[in-house]
């Protein structure tokens, strides 16, 4: 690690604030029938952002729909406090993934390694089937953003390699 990035990474703040949404339509119809709709990936992020000290404002689960996914972006764009805001699913290809259109106009600057470094990192696990992933990260307002997949797996690698080292660091040149 660069002396510069070594001392960036010693001013960035050390506790985060967090928002997860979990893009899953079959999730939120589970949730408006009123059942308890099993989140793993959820629970994931949870237990990862609690272990490292950083603090879950909320987590909400709402359905890979346009409209849906843009009140978050306002919601989340409203909350001062709010550091880093995590919507996970709805990264794929199929028609009804559109976590990424619906996010990607509300980014002022984008992060394109986060993707690339994903696919790379995925591509060890999964093979070729990484080109499916559409991972993205940027910043709009002072606040980082990250669309994840998914999968359990997906989310252990982006927490550990990626979002986990790294939030940090890109809050803080956010907000300079």
């Amino acid at each position: 690690m660069s002396e510069s990035t070594r001392k960036h990474k010693a001013e960035a703040p050390r506790k985060l604030s967090f928002g997860v949404f979990i893009c899953s339509t079959s999730r939120y119809q589970k949730l408006a029938q009123g059942e308890k709709p099993e989140d793993i990936s959820g629970s994931l992020i949870e237990s990862y952002l609690k272990e490292a000290g950083h603090n879950v404002r909320f987590t909400k689960i709402i359905a890979d729909n346009k409209a849906m996914i843009e009140q978050g972006i306002q919601y989340a764009l409203s909350l001062a406090e709010l550091d880093c805001v995590v919507f996970c699913g709805g990264t794929g290809i199929a028609p009804s993934d559109v976590t990424i259109e619906t996010v990607s106009p509300s980014l002022e600057k984008t992060l394109p390694g986060f993707g690339e470094i994903f696919r790379h990192l995925s591509f060890g696990t999964v093979g070729s089937a990484a080109v499916l992933s559409r991972a993205i990260a940027g910043v709009a307002k002072g606040k980082a953003f990250f669309c994840i997949p998914g999968s359990p797996d997906a989310v252990r690698l982006c927490f550990e390699r990626l979002i986990l080292p790294e939030a940090s660091h890109i809050v803080k040149h956010a907000r300079e």
